[in-house]
């Protein structure tokens, strides 16, 4: 991870930004500064690929999103790029005409968001603790009412979905065979295993 030098002391000053000014490849702004991210793995795409097609036969297409950004409630300026966004239709309203794809503020929180977990041990801020520790607070101070963590390490290999309720998540785990429970999606038929194999290599 690489990064750049501090730029941005409001979400204001980088949400002004042309489309044309943001860099090429994968990054998330974090405390005010452009990181660059690693490509995703050819796995943690299919993953999200997979969930895209299982979540389109219970909600338009055209709430989906992959690429688009979300500016999230932190203590610092931060946004960030969720593997799967589900917008509610009120959101995709407001985002529509846009001139880039990014969630702002005053626009309605998603119904869901999705993330693939980087590989990482606890301590880990480059990973592991950006998807378990910071990205929880952070979807759940934004009124993000239901947030997936997809992990497919081979140690962890678990769906945890956690739900917001009086301001703060509450987590329930799935794994092997076990079917995972969404409040936002309850004619969801998948198991844990399922959507971790999808990203298997073979």
């Amino acid at each position: 991870m690489t990064q750049a030098k501090p730029r941005f002391r409001t979400i204001e000053q980088y949400a002004a930004l042309d489309p044309s000014e943001l860099p090429e490849g994968n990054y998330e702004l974090v405390n005010g500064e452009i990181i660059e991210l690693p490509a995703e793995s050819d796995p943690n795409v299919e993953i999200a690929m997979f969930l895209t097609v299982m979540l389109a036969q219970f909600v338009s297409s055209r709430l989906i999103r992959r690429g688009t950004e979300i500016f999230v409630s932190s203590r610092t300026v931060t946004s960030r790029y969720p593997d799967l966004i589900v917008l509610t239709e009120e959101g995709r309203a407001a985002i529509k005409g846009a001139t880039r794809s990014a969630i702002t503020h005053e626009m309605p929180a998603p119904a869901l968001v999705i993330e693939v977990v980087s590989p990482g041990e606890p301590g880990d801020k480059k990973n592991y603790d950006r998807d378990y520790v910071d990205k929880p607070k952070e979807y759940a101070a934004r009124g993000i009412p239901e947030f997936w963590q997809v992990d497919p390490d081979k140690e962890r290999k678990v769906v945890v979905v956690l739900t917001l309720k009086d301001g703060a998540y509450r987590s329930r785990e799935f794994r092997g065979n076990e079917r995972v429970i969404s409040p936002t999606f309850s004619n969801l038929q998948l198991t844990a295993e399922q959507i971790l194999r999808a990203g298997d290599e073979v």
